[in-house]
């Protein structure tokens, strides 16, 4: 169970299984081949993933993905508290767009599989154009439902199941802007925590100074976030994009990201240029270290619940090999994109350096994301 992961790695959006938002008019016939890579914090992720869609006379397409990763991963979590492993996680999704007239209606299926986590998903979304296509109104729904397991223990089976909720607004403002509003609810119930993971509290008794138990969470969560990206086309046809959004939970976790990008065309290649900045306060149960075992009624040390400041430093390129017809393609693109994520965690002490309690260092993650895909158009 790496939730982690799937929020860094979230390769089926790069790929666009749905266009939820962009009504009237149904999505390329295309094929992705894609390769992922990610390595930071002693975790390493690679895979291979395939999209194809293809659309049934005018009115329906259907698209198609299978996604792999492979992990293998000696974490700062799991150094100090486990084993190195590795294992696999596939997934399979299907979805379905159908327009009529100004409406676009979507639905979709994915399922995911690993050693210790299996998980359905299933979503709708209607998107609608209005005021002379210069508005689209899209309204979302998902629900997820979740197995947890322990793949040292064949009897630990926890569920937990999710929802998502959501309304998007997209506007164009003038023949060289446009804007998009959303709004998101999610929640969460069920076992949330990762059935592995410990927090670590003060015991005199401890060569070290402390000793661990495993973490307790919550059974419910709910998230509430909204953003808003505008993109302008300037004349010379590159294009400026700013994103902002703010996120809030039940578990007293508030977060900002913005970022700005930049995309520039030259002959057959498009350039892009984008930064990232992210700020987050802590979960209210996260305690890097608590004052004794139990001492409260829920307990967590993922560093991901911690108050933290990312950066992400992201570059790509595609190049358009051919535009004219080619047998049954009509272009093909080669893409490649390269993340540099920077995290600094303020209240995560890296144990890991054995230093003495109190005066560990702060945990600092530098990870590389690299991606590289061929897009077919039939």
């Amino acid at each position: 169970m790496k939730p982690l992961l799937k929020r860094i790695l979230p390769v089926v959006a790069v790929f666009g299984l749905s266009q939820a938002g962009i009504a009237g008019v149904l999505p390329d016939d295309r094929s992705d081949i894609l390769y992922h890579q990610y390595v930071g914090g002693g975790v390493e992720i690679d895979g291979p993933s395939i999209l194809v869609r293809k659309s049934i006379g005018k009115s329906i397409s259907v698209a198609f993905n299978y996604y792999v990763d492979m992990i293998s991963s000696a974490s700062i979590d799991v150094i100090t508290t486990a084993s190195p492993y590795t294992e696999e996680r596939t997934q399979y999704s299907l979805s379905a767009d159908y327009l009529r007239g100004n409406t676009t209606m979507s639905v979709g299926i994915t399922s995911s599989e690993e050693s210790d986590f299996d998980s359905s998903t299933y979503n709708l979304s209607i998107a609608q154009d209005m005021f002379g296509d210069l508005t689209t109104l899209t309204l979302s729904y998902a629900y997820a439902d979740d197995t947890v397991r322990r793949s040292d223990d064949p009897d630990f089976f926890r569920d937990n199941t999710r929802q998502h909720y959501g309304v998007g607004v997209t506007q164009i403002l003038t023949r060289n802007l446009i804007s998009t509003l959303n709004f998101e609810v999610i929640t969460d119930e069920g076992f949330l925590n990762n059935p592995y993971r410990s927090v670590r509290y003060l015991d005199a008794g401890s060569p070290v100074g402390y000793s661990f138990e495993p973490e307790l969470y919550p059974h419910t969560r709910t998230s509430n976030a909204v953003g808003i990206r505008a993109k302008y086309y300037l004349p010379y046809r590159a294009a400026l994009e700013l994103q902002y959004r703010f996120f809030k939970d039940t578990w007293d976790i508030n977060g900002n990201t913005v970022s700005i990008a930049y995309t520039h065309p030259w002959r057959d290649f498009i350039f892009t240029a984008k930064y990232r900045w992210h700020d987050q306060t802590g979960a209210h149960f996260y305690r890097d270290i608590f004052s004794r075992s139990e001492a409260t009624n829920f307990r967590g040390r993922d560093k991901e619940l911690s108050p933290l400041t990312s950066q992400t430093l992201k570059f790509s390129v595609a190049y358009e090999f051919f535009s004219n017809r080619m047998g049954f393609l009509d272009k093909g693109t080669v893409n490649f994109s390269f993340d540099r994520l920077m995290i600094d965690y303020s209240e995560f002490r890296d144990i890991s350096t054995g230093a003495a309690l109190g005066a560990e260092p702060l945990y600092h993650l530098d990870a590389n994301i690299m991606q590289l895909f061929l897009s077919f158009w039939y």
